[in-house]
């Protein structure tokens, strides 16, 4: 894909909590190395997985709560406020469960809700982790996702026209203007938003969380095994690292960048 092919942010979203609600944003922040502000920055612990807060390591995804097992997830609606470090979750539209993640008591309330609502998922007592500066990514990296939008029409066409949710893909950034699955070669290419400079670092290989309607909680489609069948591959999507400071939102433009000649 060469640089004329600018696409157009139509979408930005962040998961504070790693498996529940995505939070749709006008405008955000993206600093260098980063992710988006408290993208992932908490997890519910399935059983002891060893994370050690003062020495945050990356851990696979099959040690927390996540979509690609535990699809309940999705009929809870949950919203993190920054200012207090609330979590709040939502079930049919009533609170069930309330807390700051940032104490003892308000991690214990949140904590209560799954151990009482997810027994036949759980491995042992959920527990709320904080990695302070981590990000419980689903790689070890701090990355922005990105999912082309014309790869999500693509994939409705595989599946004989069935209507794919854009956010079964989890992503950070969702853009238009971009040709069906260009987006997987710019591995090793530069995104210029504004300001803003991302360094695509890898594709992004879809799991059976793709599986599941963001909005009814059914493991209704078989994504990762239609890319396969008629693509080869199980990727969507791509990963990118922030390299250079910038504001982003909804309407940015995003270009590909020319390579610098030497």
């Amino acid at each position: 894909m060469t640089a004329s092919h600018t696409a157009e942010i139509t979408g930005l979203y962040r998961y504070p909590i790693k498996g529940l609600t995505p939070e749709r944003l006008s405008r955000a922040p993206l600093r260098v190395g980063q992710t988006l502000p408290a993208d992932r920055r908490y997890a519910i612990e399935n059983g002891p997985s060893g994370f050690d807060p003062d020495a945050a390591e990356w851990k696979p995804k099959i040690q927390f709560l996540m979509l690609a097992r535990n699809e309940r997830l999705a009929e809870l609606d949950s919203r993190f406020d920054d200012a207090t470090n609330v979590l709040t979750i939502r079930k049919d539209g009533q609170i069930v469960a309330s807390g700051d993640l940032e104490t003892t008591t308000g991690r214990a309330a949140i904590e209560a809700y799954f151990t009482e609502n997810f027994q036949p998922e759980l491995k042992g007592p959920p527990k709320v982790l904080s990695g302070r500066d981590h990000s419980f990514s689903d790689v070890a990296r701090k990355v922005v996702s990105i999912i082309n939008l014309g790869s999500v029409r693509a994939i409705e066409t595989m599946l004989g026209g069935a209507a794919v949710h854009p956010l079964r893909f989890r992503a950070n950034l969702y853009v238009k203007g971009w040709p069906a699955w260009s987006e997987l070669d710019l591995v090793g290419q530069t995104l210029a938003i504004g300001q803003a400079r991302l360094k695509v670092i890898k594709r992004i290989v879809r799991c059976p969380a793709t599986n599941v309607d963001p909005e009814t909680a059914k493991r209704d489609l078989e994504i990762p095994p239609t890319l396969s069948r008629h693509l080869g591959h199980m990727d969507c999507g791509i990963y990118a690292e922030v390299i250079a400071d910038g504001d982003v939102g909804v309407g940015d433009a995003v270009q590909v960048e020319e390579p610098k000649l030497l």
